[in-house]
């Protein structure tokens, strides 16, 4: 549905520039966005890199299972209908890890795993408890070094990239607590309902 939005609002906006004789300024912005894409995503691929390296090294020098162990009780008791050992838990570790360093490209194929494994576990085509509550923690993001901001930031010589941090922990900590808080609150919801 969203391809067929922007599809037709590139074709309305080709249509009109054309009725109005602005199709070289249309043609212009084209070419120069096109530029522009590759140059942002050339830089991004550096510093993604240097992160993604950070990651594996973080987790050949065992930084990454302390995390995991860190947080598995606090998991284990937000998904009370997994079993501790599920895989599961396991691929929503490793999903939230990868999200504490702004990586969420990264975070995806373990978040996608997660889902595959909860599905499995709940049998059913309709979203699980667990399943819901992974997606808003998930949508929600808890992020520590927001690697990619801060890349398009160094992109466009920001005089200081790295400033946004506190404020992404911030505003990320509330969103995670407000999803969970949310979750909870129609979770209960949906019980008093069912037992009516």
């Amino acid at each position: 549905m969203v391809n067929i939005i922007w599809a037709v609002m590139a074709i309305i906006g080709i249509v009109y520039a054309a009725a109005t004789g602005r199709m070289e300024a249309v043609n212009k912005a084209v070419f120069e966005s096109a530029n522009d894409a590759v140059a942002l995503c050339i830089g991004l691929v550096s510093v993604l890199v240097f992160w993604l390296g950070m990651m594996r090294v973080a987790e050949e020098a065992g930084l990454l299972r302390g995390l995991a162990r860190l947080f598995r009780p606090l998991i284990v008791r937000l998904f009370p209908d997994v079993p501790a050992d599920h895989p599961a838990i396991g691929y929503i570790l490793s999903n939230i890890t990868a999200n504490l360093f702004g990586l969420g490209n990264a975070a995806t194929p373990m978040g996608i795993k997660a889902m595959k494994e909860l599905k499995k576990l709940s049998g059913s085509d309709t979203a699980s408890r667990s399943m819901i509550t992974f997606m808003a923690m998930n949508t929600a993001g808890l992020t520590l070094i927001p690697t990619t901001v801060i890349a398009i930031r160094m992109k466009y010589d920001s005089a200081a990239p790295t400033e946004i941090v506190g404020t992404t922990l911030c505003a990320t900590v509330v969103s995670l607590v407000g999803a969970l808080l949310l979750d909870r609150l129609f979770y209960n919801l949906d019980r008093k309902k069912a037992k009516k």
